[in-house]
């Protein structure tokens, strides 16, 4: 089995990498075939690779396997390969209906990692923590930004992680709260990150109705921001999950306290939005940075003002509820939103390394298997049409 590491060619430029100089190496010595496709845009330089003892090559052709970690463009799509990559498509987004009608079209079959599942349905590879780490960063560098309290430099300045705790030891952050949603690996991540930057977690309750003299932080999982439509006692946290539409937001008791808010959570398209509009409108509505992680894209979204996402290079952009238009950033009348929507690649290093070591530990042995059920779960399209789970996508393919 020939494997290829593609280079990532989505604008804008993304640095990740799905293994690392030594992990090809790793596999390599196991006998498997690897190449990598030569990238000046690579957290890992060519260099790298060949002192890895990993041969470049420009021309894929001959490989079977092909993986990658963004969308590939349409153009640079190879007919006949199996690929691996995040296609941006299982939740039917718009602006890549042409690429899987091309890579139907082109007899090219996709796997998604971002529904490759375990037996118990939870996912085994994903860049979520990364997602989460560089969120809660962002989401505090924005507000340093806006307050001048403290200053941060920005997370992609910095080598990896260790050298952005070594910063947060040397930073006094002034007495600010911050809702941190979700309880998965974008959450955990940025809880991470919280904890590292010296902020108290405490209890939803303790942080609505309590004053601190500290900076901290409150994790609320669906219990806390989402009630019943029908006034029942929300008890079953697997049925909000299974049923979102039965849902209103309960999230208005964290409003008028919040500074910060990082949106970790995985949005269903049918479950309630956090906030209106017209409670941003609200003077209660305290909140002044919200750093979108979960960045779906208004008007089918859970944070209203996520009206776009933003890039690395120009990460925040301002929203102003009574005009509902995005203004510059830092304005006092509006509220900055932080929506990088490729923020694991601002920790590119530390994060290709750990995607890697998924990729090993559970893809691997996948690919070894006659029949994988694991693959076959996740694969998108296959053999000129849908793959046996995507069968909901038809009319999103046929342009419908």
């Amino acid at each position: 089995m020939k494997i290829g590491i593609i280079r990532e060619e989505k604008k804008p430029a993304d640095s990740r990498v799905t293994l690392n100089p030594e992990q090809c190496k790793m596999l390599m010595d196991k006998g498997w075939d690897i190449v990598v496709q030569p990238s000046q845009v690579r957290c890992y330089s060519d260099q790298d690779y060949i002192n890895a003892e990993v041969s470049l090559s420009e021309n894929l052709n001959d490989r079977s396997i092909l993986i990658g970690v963004k969308e590939v463009p349409i153009s640079s799509l190879i007919a006949d390969k199996t690929y691996f990559f995040f296609s941006h498509t299982i939740k039917e987004q718009t602006y890549n209906q042409q690429l899987l009608k091309s890579i139907v079209d082109q007899n090219i079959s996709l796997i998604d990692y971002e529904v490759l599942t375990n037996d118990k349905g939870a996912r085994v590879i994903a860049f979520g923590k990364f997602a989460g780490m560089v969120g809660a960063h962002n989401g505090l560098w924005t507000y340093g930004k806006r307050t001048q309290a403290f200053d941060l430099p920005r997370m992609n300045e910095m080598f990896d992680y260790n050298a952005a705790k070594a910063v947060y030891s040397q930073t006094k952050f002034p007495n600010i709260k911050v809702v941190l949603t979700g309880t998965g690996r974008v959450a955990q991540g940025a809880a991470m990150v919280l904890d590292d930057m010296g902020f108290k977690k405490v209890r939803p309750i303790d942080y609505v109705l309590k004053s601190f003299d500290v900076p901290v932080y409150t994790q609320l999982n669906s219990f806390y921001y989402a009630e019943r439509k029908d006034g029942k006692v929300f008890d079953d946290v697997n049925d909000f999950y299974q049923n979102p539409s039965d849902y209103n937001s309960d999230f208005d008791h964290f409003l008028p306290m919040t500074d910060i808010m990082i949106n970790g959570i995985y949005w269903d398209n049918d479950a309630p939005a956090f906030f209106s509009i017209d409670q941003m409108k609200s003077p209660d509505f305290g909140i002044k940075v919200i750093a979108d992680v979960t960045c779906d894209i208004a008007p089918v979204s859970s944070i209203p003002s996520t009206i776009k996402a933003s890039t690395i290079a120009d990460p925040v952009f301002g929203f102003d509820p009574q005009t509902q238009s995005e203004v510059q950033p830092f304005d006092i009348d509006a509220v900055d939103m932080m929506t990088v929507d490729n923020l694991p690649n601002e920790l590119p290093r530390d994060a290709s390394t750990a995607f890697g070591e998924m990729f090993m530990e559970y893809v691997i042995p996948e690919l070894k298997k006659d029949k994988s059920e694991m693959i076959t779960k996740a694969t998108v399209a296959q053999r000129g049409d849908l793959g046996p789970c995507f069968e909901y996508l038809r009319g999103y393919l046929n342009g419908e």
